[in-house]
């Protein structure tokens, strides 16, 4: 299915958000706070992705969009930049068999070519190899900015078309759009932020235009099923306009 654009046209809704985009923040201050090493936190936040990700698949969520690693990351502290790219390797390469198996299919946006060949060659391994799945699509934003993403899409857009360049009113947003990272995705429902800071940080800033936005104090290590399941309460309480008044709803609660 063709995903909409809710700019364009009023998506359905449901109980359930259908796309969940997190920025998975608080790791190195659930570290500092129990004076470990920050690297300790970011080891401790691969376990709760993988009890996000499992709890997604049971509440029939389809669309999961997790930030790893932004474009802007690469300014953080070198040996934190080498942890997070070993934590990357070993994930890819302890946890494809069994995405496979929950029928989770993994994709990796961004620009990879900032990665090694090894790291590359392992994504490209676990998207093959998981690229019959549906029950879940679980993509992985690294390397990945809101800002390049628009930019790769408009030479992208031109690359494909040339002839856009000399007559640009012909542009419309669907022309631009089918080429983002994530052209194949709904636009998420629900976007969540852990660890108490309340912006998007370059983060999806496209897809993200009628999202609600839920933040919490929680750091992503402690983040449980019981914290997703707040959100999705939280969510469901939200009347989902698109610019329309309430009165235009079809209920009183748009996601009932």
């Amino acid at each position: 299915m063709k995903p909409v654009s809710s700019t364009q046209e009023i998506p359905a809704v449901s109980a359930v958000p259908a796309h969940v985009a997190i920025i998975m923040d608080g790791n190195g201050r659930w570290a500092v706070n129990r004076h470990l090493p920050r690297t300790a936190g970011h080891v401790k936040g691969v376990r709760t992705v993988r009890k996000v990700v499992e709890y997604c698949v049971k509440n029939n969520v389809s669309h999961l969009t997790l930030f790893a690693f932004s474009s802007e990351n690469w300014r953080r502290p070198a040996d934190e930049v080498s942890l997070l790219m070993r934590l990357f390797v070993q994930a890819l390469d302890r946890e494809v068999a069994q995405l496979k198996q929950q029928g989770v299919r993994l994709r990796v946006v961004g620009d990879l070519s900032k990665f090694d060949s090894k790291l590359q060659g392992m994504i490209l391994h676990a998207q093959q190899t998981t690229a019959e799945n549906d029950k879940l699509h679980l993509t992985i934003a690294a390397n990945y900015g809101g800002r390049w993403d628009i930019l790769q899409a408009t030479k992208a857009m031109l690359e494909h078309s040339p002839a856009l360049a000399k007559d640009p009113s012909v542009i419309d947003e669907q022309t631009l759009a089918s080429h983002l990272c994530m052209s194949w995705a709904p636009e998420p429902d629900l976007f969540i932020r852990t660890g108490g800071e309340q912006r998007i940080s370059n983060f999806l800033i496209w897809q993200l235009a009628y999202a609600e936005l839920y933040f919490t104090d929680c750091l992503w290590p402690d983040f449980s099923a019981t914290e997703l399941q707040e959100a999705f309460d939280w969510y469901q309480a939200r009347e989902r306009r698109f610019g329309r008044t309430s009165a235009q709803l079809p209920t009183k609660h748009s996601v009932a």
